[in-house]
């Protein structure tokens, strides 16, 4: 049963979506209803983001489907555009931040590996066990700060036995590095944080853009399914939970759309599009 409401108000301004399991499904698939709704949002004049949690060497699959619009990588590290395949701007990890949140996250959850995202590389501890990029990244080394020696893009720290799940790690992480950097995750079944500078987010990033092109949040609205979503979803003046993302989307989220699946993100735009300018 859809849980859609009927759109209402004017034709938005500006688009920023999530990817994985907003409008891309878990095995890489985007629907042909997504990719013409997004399409003619495009050719109405609305601007796209794509803003995600992934760095660009994940974005191909977006540049083989979208002949418009910019990528907001790294949960609002990088803005990149994905079809010329340049970085235009980055608000990187600090060497000293990267270093404390480190220190500060061994202590308090001891069982933690890392890895790191750094310079379109990723570099990991022998500890760390990736679900990505395997055989891509190096062998690993023994303790990650043997290789923290520039701003990155972001660190990912994972329990490997489970003993903590991703929200745990993040009540956990966001008291202890609080001042010190930005704590997220976007998969609720592990146990794995995505850790960026402090005050960079998607919702921060994508308001920058907004108003770069003079359009205020109430011009803009937003679609995600996971922490790392709620920033833009909190920002945006209208905002969209996936029916099917984290239990706690609708407290940063203003409505609710059906699972990626359903094609909620498409019905939405579908909707927007029949509204005034």
């Amino acid at each position: 049963m859809s849980v859609l409401k009927t759109v209402t108000g004017r034709r938005p301004k500006l688009i920023g979506t999530d990817l994985d399991g907003t409008i891309v499904a878990n095995h890489g698939f985007i629907s042909e209803r997504t990719k013409i709704a997004f399409t003619a949002a495009h050719a109405a004049g609305i601007h796209i983001y794509f803003v995600t949690g992934r760095p660009i060497r994940w974005m191909v699959e977006i540049k083989e489907n979208f002949n418009f619009g910019l990528g907001i990588c790294g949960n609002g590290a990088m803005l990149y555009d994905f079809i010329k395949q340049e970085i235009l701007e980055e608000w990187l990890f600090s060497v000293e931040a990267q270093l404390e949140t480190v220190k500060r996250l061994r202590k308090v959850i001891p069982s933690v590996t890392f890895a790191v995202e750094v310079n379109q590389q990723f570099h990991r501890e022998k500890a760390y066990v990736p679900r990505w990029d395997i055989g891509a990244d190096n062998v690993g080394v023994e303790m990650i700060e043997e290789i923290i020696i520039a701003p990155a893009l972001k660190i990912l720290a994972r329990c490997q036995n489970g003993e903590y799940s991703s929200d745990q790690m993040l009540a956990i992480a966001t008291k202890e590095l609080s001042g010190i950097a930005t704590v997220t995750h976007s998969n609720s079944t592990d146990s794995l944080l995505e850790i960026s500078a402090d005050g960079v987010s998607k919702g921060a990033t994508l308001a920058r853009m907004a108003g770069r092109l003079g359009l205020s949040a109430d011009d803009c609205v937003t679609f995600g399914d996971n922490p790392n979503d709620f920033s833009m979803l909190s920002w945006a003046g209208r905002s969209w939970a996936m029916a099917d993302g984290h239990p706690d989307l609708l407290k940063y989220a203003k409505f609710q759309t059906d699972a990626h699946q359903e094609d909620g993100v498409a019905k939405v735009i579908e909707m927007f599009l029949n509204l005034p300018e």
